[in-house]
């Protein structure tokens, strides 16, 4: 396949149809490609001005917009790589992937100048997005002319970084090239009959995997249209489902949607695709979602350094428990975990990749890189499952304490560190349990220091302690305070074992 850079692609659906319809937002506005890519260009020329060249990086910690999508394909256009950033994240967590990345630009809310107005330098430029196209970034560019050089990116060429983490609590940058994004977006498109007739309704955050690289990168390379949501509203999506033709989704959304008298198969005539992914969804979801549409969820399996690995089939069965088989061109296997050799089919081990999906590195961290390849390519992706008689991937957990929460990465070292710094914490092991809305939720089990009176320390003033420097959906939403951890002959805690006695917190 000859190789083609997402803004590329895009360009190419604006040259042969501009004036089609790209969002559709709330109040009914309607943005076309046309415009998109108008402002797009107006903002590289920005960029630009900002002193952004190729391979600088540009940090994006905003309210999600529609010129925050025009951001992004302006970062790709002038050739530099584009940094998205949770907006949940506090400014403590903020000075990590500031500091590990050395942006050239920081692209805010207005609401969140003051926090980093003060780290503007010769080195570092602050500009300002808001919700509604306020904002610094944005000021005076009709008197901007449009930027129309196109970096030529070849493949291998860094198209982005998307921080992610090890139980180790650091976290870590993972470049992702041209190829990666061209190849994994081309991959969905051909597994999911993806077209320009397609409307999306898009109610996903932009920061990560998802939303961006798989959801907005197949609207912008195919011609599609997206229902652009600030965010999943079940009303609104009930709405709009009999005038679109995909959603997707994390579990959460379809549990909601089971669970409203309003879904039946009538209201999803024009639906093809459910796709749900960023967790594991229950096969009591499947089935309850079936029984009211008469159709069956999609669920797939991707992580931040490889974007989307597996698909259960389009045409074929969808199998509960299951995130089917690798896409085309990815490899997937299991293996054992210490010497890398291949199981066989329904033995468990470590599930590894290969392909032109699979990142390039970790930014900066070649060591750590190295480490987490086999020596004929293949990635080791940290989850743990078998492949079933019919070649589809069954994850069966983690071999980390990786807790993942309506689809979002929470990793317990950067929560335990913060508990422990409480004056009356002696320790503190986090772990994930089952939760009906999340797939998996946070629980912190805290062992208080000898001496201190247990009935004067509670769950809610250690939450408020760690609260100012972590992002909501990080923070516990239980406290249990033990005498002591179980652990192992080693002295390792032992968090299997909690995760077993606290299992049923928020499902019994």
């Amino acid at each position: 396949m000859t190789f083609q850079a997402i803004h590329r692609s895009f360009a190419g659906r604006v040259a042969e149809r501009p004036d089609a319809t790209l969002f559709e937002l709330p109040g009914g506005r309607v943005v076309t490609y046309g415009e998109t890519a108008e402002l797009a260009q107006r903002i590289a020329a920005r960029l630009v001005a900002d002193g952004v060249v190729a391979g600088d990086r540009v940090a994006m910690q905003v309210d999600k917009s529609w010129e925050a999508i025009a951001l992004y394909l302006a970062v790709l256009q002038v050739g530099g790589m584009f940094l998205p950033l949770n907006t949940a994240y506090t400014g403590h967590e903020m000075e990590h992937f500031l500091t590990d990345a050395e942006p050239r630009v920081l692209v805010c809310s207005p609401a969140r100048l003051g926090e980093y107005a003060g780290r503007a330098s010769e080195s570092l430029v602050v500009e300002t997005l808001g919700a509604d196209g306020d904002g610094t970034l944005l000021a005076g560019l009709d008197a901007v002319a449009p930027h129309t050089d196109v970096y030529a990116a070849a493949p291998s060429d860094p198209a982005a970084i998307l921080y992610t983490s090890g139980t180790t609590g650091r976290s870590k940058g993972a470049v992702l090239t041209h190829r990666n994004l061209a190849s994994n977006c081309a991959a969905l498109t051909e597994a999911w009959r993806y077209t320009s007739g397609d409307r999306l309704i898009h109610a996903l955050p932009i920061f990560h995997t998802h939303g961006l690289f798989v959801a907005m990168n197949l609207t912008l390379t195919t011609g599609a249209s997206v229902f652009y949501l600030p965010r999943f509203d079940l009303d609104t999506v009930i709405a709009l489902l009999p005038k679109a033709t995909v959603l997707m989704g994390v579990p959460t959304f379809y549990t909601r949607l089971a669970g409203d008298g309003r879904l039946d198969r009538e209201r999803v005539a024009t639906m093809r695709l459910f796709v749900s992914g960023s967790a594991p969804l229950l096969a009591s979801d499947h089935e309850a979602f079936a029984g009211r549409t008469g159709q069956a969820i999609l669920e797939r399996y991707g992580m931040t350094e490889t974007c989307m690995n597996t698909s259960n089939p389009y045409d074929g069965a969808r199998k509960p428990g299951t995130v089917g088989p690798a896409l085309p061109g990815i490899e997937v296997r299991v293996a054992d975990r210490e010497t890398g050799a291949q199981v066989p089919d329904g033995e468990v081990g470590s599930i590894e990749v290969r392909g032109p999906n699979v990142f390039a590195g970790y930014w900066r961290l070649p060591e750590k890189t190295a480490a987490e390849f086999r020596a004929d390519g293949f990635f080791i992706t940290g989850d743990v499952g078998r492949i079933d008689e019919d070649g589809y991937v069954v994850i069966v957990g983690r071999d980390k304490d990786l807790v993942i929460s309506g689809g979002f990465n929470v990793y317990p070292k950067e929560i335990e560190e913060l508990i422990d710094a409480h004056p009356d914490v002696l320790e503190s092991a986090v772990i994930g349990v089952p939760h009906p809305d999340f797939g998996e939720t946070v629980v912190a089990v805290v062992v208080l220091r000898p001496g201190v009176d247990a009935g004067a320390v509670d769950g809610a003033g250690i939450l408020a302690f760690i609260a100012p420097d972590l992002a909501r959906f990080k923070q516990p939403r239980a406290v249990q305070i033990v005498e002591s951890l179980p652990r192992n002959v080693m002295g390792k805690v032992q968090k299997a074992e909690l995760r077993k006695r606290y299992a049923g917190l928020f499902t019994a």
